[in-house]
Parts: structure tokens; C-alpha cells; sequence
């Protein structure tokens, strides 16, 4: 089969060289700034690039055009959305060029934050309150029921990008007026404390298969409005909470009609019990993949290459034997340009972050109290010897 795969964020490569050694042709979209990264040039038969990868509908048609140019000598038989950005790029092709696949109504579920709550919501599923920025009524309620603070997000962005904490009904409208014509973009809803877990699972015929729980002990919005060290720890398999937030995650799979993907989903533990946070039909950045693996000994993005070619071809998927280990993962802007970690001498290390001005590592025991153990020992040897912060980026830089 054909594989036109989109990543306009440098990803993905355990994916591509999968879906070549399970015998397929794999075409890469992706951004022309991006044309020089180190990608498996053995895996890619052919490359196109985009000049803007935006998700405006002028761009998605002029997309479609060039995907249409490709497909006058070449066929393409799936369309494969590596990162969160593409997966409303991949829709809009699969639906232009009837290819089978997650089409654009489904893929509002994966993507827009609004669609999510409201679905979710609708399906019984618990959820923050929440609004969106259409009616200035509607608005005026919320901002006079509501326990502040709440927090302002893009309904497109990803992870922590573009989300605004609001501390009052007049900070809350400063904020509205602020996004002018955009403000319909973005929604609001109460800000919910307490621990934040994400599920990262894989689905087969409507089904969740595999599905690993993890915690952040430092959640992707603290680091990025903070500055601070980023930290996630699997929770062990039959922990209740485990058993719980598996269930919840199926029910979300199954509501927003997930057929076969990677996907990851988070949750807010808060005092009245666990909410829905968001998901998204993809394998979770940050490398918590690696993550995942060094606990599991399951390669979120092998398997769903593997996923992606048995539908194709029309057979059927076999997950692996999977192991139910501990594995924690701590990663740092470094002060350093290529900082070095000869200093970490631990049996327990499995994985370590090779990027520049960054420090990663991920440990791997089938003991959680020595993951903690380790993972709080790192914090304060990296805080102290390493760590450097950056201010959040207005929008996402890819």
C-alpha cells in the first residue's frame, strides 16, 4: 500500500520506518523549514513539501491541489496525520479524495477542544465547565456562575499553547475584547485543580486494546507557564485509579467514534473525582512514547504503523505481549547547549535525551518507588546544575 504521511513537526520517525519494513511506499508531507532535519531518508520514497502549513481553509484547499498533482502519476491509498496540527490536514484530504479513514466531522472530536467538551458532555462524560465565545449572553452567565479562576484556551492549539488564566468576570471580558474577531476560536472554562494523568492507548475496530495510565508529577501547562522541570510517572496497572481512567478512556473513544489509532487523552484528578480534560488521534509528544515503551516494552508508534497497514490490506491486528514495568521521564531546557550526562550513572536509565539545549532522561524499574525515588532525585540535580527557562510562546512555533 501507499502511505502519504503529514508531520509538520519533526516526529514521527519510529512510524515512518515501520510503515516501510511492513513493505509499504511512504510519501512525507511536511514543512519546508523542515526539509533539512535528520529524517529516515531510507524510509521515505518520496518527500513534498508544504511552504504554509497552517490549517486555514485556503491553505487546506491549496493542499488538496498539490495532493491532487501527486496523484496524477503516484497512488495513494491512506493518509496518515503524525502530529496534532495535521490531523484537520488529513481529514480534509481523506474526505476531497474519498480515502478511508477519520473524516472531518469525527476529526473535530480529536482536534477542536470545543467539539470535545460538548460531546462529551452530551454523552455523560464529566467534564469543566465551559462556554464558548459565540453569544456575549451566554458569556455574561458563565462569567456570573462561575468559581474563578478559569482559563481561556484556543480551541486548535495544542498542549499548553495559547491558554490564558482569568481571575474575574472583568479579566475575563478584557480578554474576549482582546481577541476581537478571533474570539470564536477560543472558549473558557473553569479552572479545575489537582493532578493531571494521560492515557495513551491504541484502538482497534472501535476497541481499546492497549492502554497505559500515566500521571504527570508536572503538567505541560506548569512548565510552560512556569519555567519549571517536566516530569510523568506511570501509574501501576491495577491501581484504581488506573482501572478507573482506562474505562473513562474507552468511554471517549467510543463516544467520539474512534475506529483504529494511537491516541492520548488527559484527565484532571479534582476532588469530586476525575474529568475529562482532552484527546487527540495520535501518539503523545514530549516523548512520552518512550515513556510508555521503556514500561510496556510497546512502541506506540510501531504498532500503529503495524495498525495502519493491517486495516489497509484488510487484515487483522495482533498487539504484542506487553509488560506491566515502571517507567518515569524528566526533561529540562538545559543552560547548556549539549549538556552532559555522564554524571547520571543509575542501571535504571533507559533512554536519554539527545537535543539540543535540553536534558531527558527516562527510567524504567518494576518498582514505583524507585522511578520516584530517581525521578525526584533528578529534579534537583537538573534544577540545580542544568535548568534554564523560556517564556511561553504566544502561538505554537512548530
Amino acid at each position: 500500500m501507499t502511505f502519504l504521511c503529514i508531520s509538520c513537526y519533526f516526529k514521527g520517525m519510529p512510524f515512518l520506518r515501520a510503515c516501510k519494513t511492513a513493505g509499504n511506499t511512504v510519501y512525507l508531507l511536511t514543512a519546508k523549514k523542515l526539509e533539512h532535519e535528520a529524517w529516515p531518508q531510507e524510509a521515505v520514497d518520496e518527500f513534498f513539501y508544504l511552504e504554509d502549513d497552517s490549517n486555514s481553509p485556503a491553505n487546506l484547499a491549496n493542499i488538496a491541489k498539490g495532493v491532487a498533482w501527486i496523484m496524477q502519476s503516484r497512488e495513494v491509498n491512506r493518509v496518515v496525520a503524525m502530529d496534532d496540527f495535521d490531523v484537520e490536514k488529513a481529514a480534509y484530504l481523506r474526505e476531497e479524495f474519498r480515502l478511508p479513514g477519520m473524516g472531518q466531522t469525527t476529526a473535530r472530536y480529536f482536534r477542536d477542544k470545543l467539539a470535545m467538551r460538548i460531546q462529551a458532555r452530551d454523552q455523560g462524560i464529566p467534564v469543566p465547565q465551559f462556554t464558548s465565545l459565540f453569544n456575549d449572553v451566554t458569556i455574561t452567565e458563565f462569567a456570573n456562575r462561575i468559581a474563578y479562576p478559569c482559563l481561556v484556551k484556543p480551541r486548535g492549539e495544542a498542549s499548553a499553547t495559547g491558554i490564558a488564566k482569568v481571575h474575574s468576570a472583568q479579566e475575563l471580558w478584557d480578554k474576549v475584547h482582546s481577541l476581537g474577531e478571533r474570539r470564536k476560536d477560543f472558549l473558557v472554562e473553569q479552572f479545575r485543580p489537582g493532578d493531571v494523568y494521560h492515557v495513551d492507548a491504541i484502538s482497534v475496530d472501535g476497541e481499546v486494546v492497549f492502554c497505559q495510565v500515566s500521571r504527570y508529577l508536572s503538567t505541560p501547562f506548569e512548565v510552560a507557564h512556569g519555567g519549571g522541570i517536566f516530569r510523568s510517572v506511570s501509574v501501576p496497572y491495577n491501581d484504581p485509579e488506573a482501572v478507573t481512567l482506562r474505562r473513562m478512556t474507552e468511554s471517549v473513544m467510543h463516544v467520539f467514534g474512534m475506529q483504529f489509532s494511537a491516541s492520548h487523552t488527559e484527565f484532571i484528578k479534582t476532588a469530586e473525582g476525575f474529568v475529562f480534560l482532552e484527546t487527540a488521534s495520535r501518539v503523545g509528544g514530549a516523548n512520552l512514547a518512550e515513556m510508555v515503551e521503556a514500561a510496556t516494552g510497546i512502541s506506540l508508534w510501531e504498532e500503529w504503523a503495524k495498525l495502519e497497514t493491517a486495516m489497509a490490506m484488510g487484515k487483522r491486528y495482533s498487539l504484542p505481549t506487553r509488560r506491566y514495568d515502571q517507567a518515569g521521564i524528566v526533561v529540562s531546557l538545559s543552560r547548556f547547549a549539549h549538556p552532559d550526562t555522564s554524571s547520571f550513572t543509575d542501571a535504571e536509565i533507559v533512554w536519554r535525551m539527545d537535543r539540543a539545549h535540553h536534558i531527558g532522561l527516562i527510567v524504567a524499574s518494576q518498582s514505583t518507588e524507585r522511578v520516584r525515588e530517581l525521578l525526584d532525585d533528578y529534579a534537583g540535580r537538573i534544577g540545580r546544575d542544568f535548568h534554564a527557562s523560556a517564556p511561553v510562546p504566544a502561538k505554537s512555533a512548530h
